[in-house]
C-alpha cells in the first residue's frame, strides 16, 4: 500500500537521479511513471564513473577563484568561459562569488559532507537491491603527477582540505609497478581509499530501469516541456499525478520556471573520448592526471578519458578543441587509446553554491525536485533517491534536506 497521501507519481528525468527517485517511490507502493527521452544525453551516462565521496568541499570557494587563472582553457587548463555564452556564465559567476564567502562556504561544506559520508552505503543498497553489486567497485582511485613540482604542490593541496570518509596514502611498490606497465614514470602517485567507480554505467542504468519496471513502474519515452505540476509532453499530451518529481538535470531549470521557480542553474559542460578497452588493466582504478585536469577510467568494455568545465548554454554547439586536447593528452602520456575513438559532450547541471536542489516545492502543490548535482550526480544519485522517496512519502529522510531547498536562491 502507498505511504503518505500520494498514491501515484511522475518522475521527469532518466539519469541516475531520476531512476533512483522513481525506484524509491515505486518501492513504497506509489504507482510511478518515469518520463525520459534519452538517458544517453545525461551526465550520468557520459561521466568518468567515479564515485567521488572525497569531494566534500564545494567548488564555490576562494581556493577555486584563486586557482582559476591557471585553470583557464587558454592556458592549458580545463575551465572555459566561451564569449558567446557570457549571458549565461556572467550572472552565474556573480552568484558563485557570493557563495564563496566564508560563512556560506562553511555551511556548504557541512551540507555536502553530510551527503557524501553516506553516499557509498546508498550505492551498496541500490546495487544489492537491483542484483548488480558486481558493478560497484570500491577500490579507490589514483592521483598522478608528471613533475616533481606538481607532485609537491599536489601533495600539499591534498593534505589540507577535508576529504570526507576517504583516506589518502602514497602508492606502494606494487601499485607503482602496475602503473609503470602502461604509464610514464610518475613523479608522484597517491591512492585514495574509500572512493569507487561503476564498472559499466550503461549496463547499470539499464538494470535499474528494468528493476523499476519489474516492481510495477512504467517508463514513458517522451520529452516533458512543462510542469504545473501536471506534466505536458512535447507532443501536446498532458499527464497528471498526485506527485510530480523534476529530476531532469539542466532541463529542470525550464520545467521549474513554469511552476514559479527561478533556478539559477548553468550548463557546465564536460567532454570525453572513449576507445575499446585494450592494454589498460581491468582492475586498475580510475587515474586522475591532476595537472592535465583529466581522469581516465577503464570500464567493462571501454577506456574513457574525461575532462573540462565549460560554462555556457546547453544549446551551444560542442567545442572540437576539447576533444583534440584530450586526444593530445592521451598521446603524450602514451595511453592505449587504440582503435576507433568516439567523442561525447554532456552537461552537468550546476547551481552557484555547488549544492544540489532536493526537496518539495513551496509554490506548487505536489511538486518535488532533485537536480543540480554538478560533478556529483553519479555519486549522489542513490542517496538522492532515498531522500526524495522519504520526502514524498512523509518519512524522515536519511539526510536533512533543509540546506538543499531551492528557495535558498530567493
Amino acid at each position: 500500500m502507498p505511504t503518505g497521501k500520494f498514491s501515484n507519481a511522475i518522475v521527469v528525468g532518466g539519469g541516475i537521479v531520476g531512476l533512483s527517485c522513481a525506484l524509491a517511490l515505486q518501492k513504497r507502493g506509489i504507482a510511478t511513471m518515469l518520463v525520459s527521452a534519452d538517458a544517453r544525453k545525461s551526465a550520468s551516462w557520459g561521466n568518468a564513473g567515479h564515485i567521488a565521496v572525497e569531494q566534500v568541499q564545494p567548488l564555490a570557494s576562494m581556493a577555486t577563484l584563486r586557482s582559476m587563472p591557471a585553470r583557464l582553457f587558454s592556458r592549458g587548463g580545463a575551465a572555459s568561459f566561451p564569449p558567446r555564452d557570457i549571458g549565461a556564465w556572467l550572472p552565474f559567476g556573480l552568484r558563485l562569488l557570493g557563495a564563496t564567502r566564508p560563512a556560506r562556504f562553511a555551511a556548504g561544506e557541512k551540507a555536502l559532507s553530510a551527503l557524501l559520508f553516506v553516499a557509498m552505503p546508498a550505492w551498496r543498497r541500490l546495487t544489492a537491491e537491483v542484483g548488480a553489486p558486481h558493478l560497484l567497485r570500491e577500490d579507490g582511485h589514483f592521483v598522478f603527477w608528471e613533475t616533481e613540482a606538481s607532485a609537491a604542490a599536489g601533495r600539499r593541496a591534498w593534505q589540507g582540505p577535508a576529504i570526507g570518509a576517504t583516506r589518502v596514502r602514497e602508492a606502494d611498490r606494487q601499485e607503482l609497478g602496475a602503473a609503470a606497465s602502461l604509464l610514464p614514470a610518475p613523479a608522484g602517485l597517491i591512492r585514495f581509499e574509500g572512493s569507487g567507480q561503476i564498472a559499466d554505467i550503461d549496463a547499470l542504468l539499464g538494470i535499474i530501469e528494468r528493476a523499476f519496471v519489474t516492481a510495477g513502474g512504467v517508463v514513458r519515452r517522451a520529452h516533458a516541456v512543462s510542469v504545473s505540476p501536471a506534466v505536458r509532453l512535447a507532443d501536446g499530451e498532458t499527464l497528471s499525478a498526485d506527485a510530480v518529481v523534476v529530476a531532469a538535470g539542466i532541463g529542470s531549470r525550464g520545467l521549474m520556471r513554469g511552476a514559479g521557480h527561478a533556478v539559477p542553474m548553468i550548463a557546465e559542460r564536460g567532454y570525453h573520448i572513449e576507445a575499446p578497452a585494450s592494454a589498460w588493466p581491468a582492475d586498475l582504478p580510475p587515474v586522475v592526471f591532476e595537472t592535465r585536469s583529466m581522469i581516465v577510467t577503464r570500464f567493462a568494455h571501454a577506456l574513457r578519458a574525461a575532462s573540462f568545465v565549460e560554462f555556457g548554454s546547453e544549446a551551444s554547439p560542442p567545442d572540437p578543441r576539447k576533444w583534440r586536447r584530450l586526444r593530445r593528452h592521451a598521446a603524450e602520456l602514451g595511453l592505449p587509446f587504440d582503435g576507433p575513438v568516439s567523442e561525447w559532450m554532456g552537461i552537468r547541471p550546476t547551481l552557484p553554491d555547488y549544492l544540489p536542489a532536493i526537496g518539495r516545492s513551496a509554490r506548487a502543490p505536489g511538486l518535488f525536485y532533485a537536480f543540480g548535482h554538478q560533478h556529483l550526480g553519479l555519486t549522489l544519485g542513490p542517496l538522492t533517491g532515498e531522500m526524495l522517496g522519504a520526502i514524498v512519502a512523509g518519512e524522515a529522510p536519511p539526510v536533512d534536506p533543509a540546506p538543499f531547498d531551492i528557495e535558498r536562491f530567493l
